[in-house]
C-alpha cells in the first residue's frame, strides 16, 4: 500500500503496513500497557469514553450532503475548512508519533456492493481491532475507498473550532474521509464505515440494516434488527444455526451480504452456559477484552461491571464455529425486531402485518441501556429510527421504503420481539430469561407459530400468540404478568402516547400510521 508522503513523514522502518496479528498483540503490550487474559487474549482499556460518543459524529456540509444527510438525526454539521483543519491536527499528531500504522481491507461482502477501507492509527491494538472487524475480501473499490485517520489520544481544542467538546469523529463523504480524535472506543472506528455504507448503498436501492443474521440448514435465513445490548448478537449467534454476521447487512436482489469480518460482543454477564460461541471467542488467543476487569491470574470476571457494563470483545468470525463461509445468504424468512422495553409493557412476541412492520422499523424503540453511550448509567426509554439512528444518514423514509420493499417482494416475516422486561416496568419486574426468547426465536423459525392462535392486545393492536411450547403462558400477554393490572394499563397508555408522539415527526401514510398504537 503508498503511503502519501506529503502526509505521513516516518522512517520506512516506523511504518508498520498490513502487520500480522503476533506483532499488534506484541506492540500493544510494550507500548501501549495492554495486558493479556490466561488465556492469551489482549485487555486493554479506554479510558472515559467506554461507549460511543454519539453527540460528537460531525459530518461535512457540502451540495452533495446538505439534501441527502438527515441532519434532525443528532448529526452535526461541519464546514469543509474545519474538517481540513482539524485533518491537519490530526495528522500532525500521527507524525510526531513514533510508529504508524496502516492497515487496508474492505466492507461487504457482496463483490458489486463494497468499500474499501484504509486505516491509518497511532495505536496497534485498534489496528488489530480494525483487521477483525474488516473484511479481507480484495474486491475491487467499484463504491470506493474510505480513509481513516485514528489519533485516540488527541484532544481537539474546543476553543479553536465549533465543536461540542475535544473529541470528534468527522466524516467527509465528498472525499471519503474519517477522522477520529479524542477517543480509545474502538466502536467509533467501524460505526464510521458502516455509516458510510448506510449512506451510499440506498443510492444502488439496497436496503442496509443494522441487524445481526444467520441462516440454517434449509438456507432458510433470519435477521435481527436491534440496537446495542437488545440481543442482536446473542441471538444471531445460535446453536444449530451459520452465523452470517452479528450487527452490519444489507440485503439486495442477491439476497443478504454482511458488511464485517468479526464480532464485537457485549461482555458483561457472558457465560460458557448462556452464549458458548461468545464465551469461547472472548478466551481465545488473540481476542481483544475492552474494558473488561481481570481477576486473579489474570482471568476475566465478565461479571465484575465497576470499568463499564459496556465491556467489548472483538475477534474475527474464525474465532467461533459455525459461520457461513462467505457471510452470505439467501432472501430472510424471519426478520425479528429486538426491544429491550424497560417499562414491562410489550409482549415478549408479537406477529407484525406489514404496515405494522413500517411503523415499528420506523418506531425504533427500545431502552438505551447503560453504558452503550457517555452519560448512560441505567436504562432510558429511546426511540432510535431503523432500530439503528447513530449510523443511518439519510431519512428514515428512505430505509423503511426499502424495508417495504423487500417485505412485499419476498414475503418476509416480521416480528417484535421484547427482550427487555416483564412483570413490571425496570426497578419492579424482571428481564426476560435468554432462554425464554431463545425458544420463542426458535418457535418461529420452526414454524410452530404457523399454526399457532393468536390474540389482539387492546393498546399497541399487537397480535400474540396464545401459548408456546416451553413459555409460561402468562408471559406472553404481558398484563397478565403484572399482579397490579391497573398498574399495567396506566403504564400501557404512557408507552403508547409515547409512541404516538414519537410517530409525529414522520410523513407517513395513513396506512402505517393504522400500523401503531390508537390514544
Amino acid at each position: 500500500m503508498s503511503i502519501q508522503s506529503q502526509e505521513f513523514t516516518h522512517n520506512n522502518d516506523f511504518i508498520f503496513s498490513n502487520p500480522k496479528a503476533d506483532v499488534l498483540v506484541d506492540h500493544a503490550i510494550k507500548f501501549t500497557g495492554a495486558k493479556t487474559t490466561s488465556e492469551g487474549a489482549l485487555s486493554v482499556y479506554t479510558g472515559k469514553h467506554t461507549g460511543r460518543a454519539a453527540k460528537d459524529k460531525y459530518v461535512v456540509v457540502t451540495d452533495k450532503t446538505e439534501h441527502s444527510i438527515d441532519w434532525a438525526n443528532n448529526i452535526n454539521k461541519m464546514s469543509p475548512d474545519t474538517f481540513a483543519s482539524i485533518k491537519t491536527e490530526v495528522i500532525k499528531h500521527i507524525n510526531n508519533s513514533e510508529k504508524l500504522y496502516v492497515s487496508e481491507k474492505n466492507v461487504g461482502a457482496h463483490p458489486q456492493f463494497s468499500i474499501k477501507a484504509q486505516l491509518f492509527s497511532t495505536h496497534p491494538s485498534h489496528t488489530l481491532f480494525f483487521n477483525y472487524l474488516m473484511r479481507d475480501d480484495k474486491f475491487g473499490s467499484d463504491l470506493g475507498t474510505y480513509k481513516i485517520y485514528h489519533a485516540p489520544t488527541l484532544k481537539i481544542d474546543t476553543s479553536k473550532y465549533d465543536i461540542r467538546s475535544e473529541t470528534v469523529i468527522a466524516m467527509d463523504m465528498n472525499n471519503n474521509e474519517v477522522l477520529i480524535a479524542g477517543t480509545l472506543y474502538a466502536g467509533e472506528i467501524k460505526k464510521s464505515l458502516f455509516s458510510a455504507m448506510n449512506y451510499i448503498l440506498p443510492e444502488k436501492k439496497i436496503f442496509p440494516m443494522h441487524a445481526g443474521s444467520n441462516v440454517d440448514d434449509a438456507g432458510n435465513v433470519s435477521v435481527f434488527f436491534g440496537l446495542s445490548g437488545t440481543g442482536k448478537t446473542t441471538l444471531s449467534t445460535q446453536e444449530g444455526k451459520l452465523l452470517i454476521g452479528d450487527d452490519e447487512h444489507a440485503l439486495c436482489e442477491d439476497g443478504i451480504f454482511n458488511f464485517e469480518g468479526g464480532c464485537y460482543a457485549k461482555t458483561y454477564k457472558l457465560s460458557q452456559t448462556g452464549e458458548p460461541g461468545i464465551y469461547k471467542a472472548a478466551n481465545t488467543k488473540g481476542a481483544i477484552l475492552e474494558n473488561v476487569v481481570l481477576g486473579n491470574n489474570e482471568v476475566p470476571d465478565f461479571n465484575d461491571k465497576s470499568i463499564a457494563e459496556n465491556g467489548r470483545c472483538a475477534y474475527p468470525l474464525s474465532f467461533i464455529d459455525g459461520v457461513e463461509p462467505n457471510s452470505r445468504g439467501g432472501h430472510p424468512k424471519n426478520m425479528f425486531f429486538l426491544t429491550a422495553d424497560a417499562f414491562g409493557v410489550l409482549p415478549p412476541v408479537s406477529k407484525l402485518t406489514k404496515n405494522q412492520a413500517m411503523y415499528y422499523f420506523l418506531s425504533g424503540y427500545t431502552a438505551k441501556l447503560a453504558g452503550t453511550e457517555v452519560g448512560v448509567t441505567e436504562p432510558q426509554a429511546t426511540f432510535s429510527t431503523c432500530f439503528g439512528a447513530p449510523f443511518m444518514m439519510r431519512k428514515a423514509s428512505e430505509y423503511a421504503d426499502l424495508l417495504g420493499h423487500y417485505i412485499d417482494k419476498h414475503g418476509i416475516k416480521v416480528w417484535l420481539i421484547n427482550t427487555g422486561w416483564t412483570g413490571g416496568a425496570y426497578g419492579v419486574g424482571e428481564r426476560f430469561p435468554l432462554k425464554v426468547t431463545r425458544r420463542i426465536i426458535d418457535s418461529i423459525q420452526e414454524a410452530e407459530l404457523d399454526s399457532a392462535e393468536f390474540e389482539k392486545e387492546n393498546y399497541f393492536g399487537l397480535e400474540i400468540p396464545t401459548s408456546i411450547n416451553g413459555v409460561e403462558s402468562s408471559m406472553l400477554n404481558p398484563k397478565k404478568s403484572w399482579s397490579d393490572e391497573s398498574a399495567y394499563d396506566a403504564q400501557a397508555k404512557k408507552l403508547a402516547k409515547m409512541f404516538v408522539d414519537n410517530f409525529g415527526k414522520f410523513k407517513a401514510s395513513d396506512v402505517v400510521v393504522a400500523g401503531g398504537p390508537a390514544l
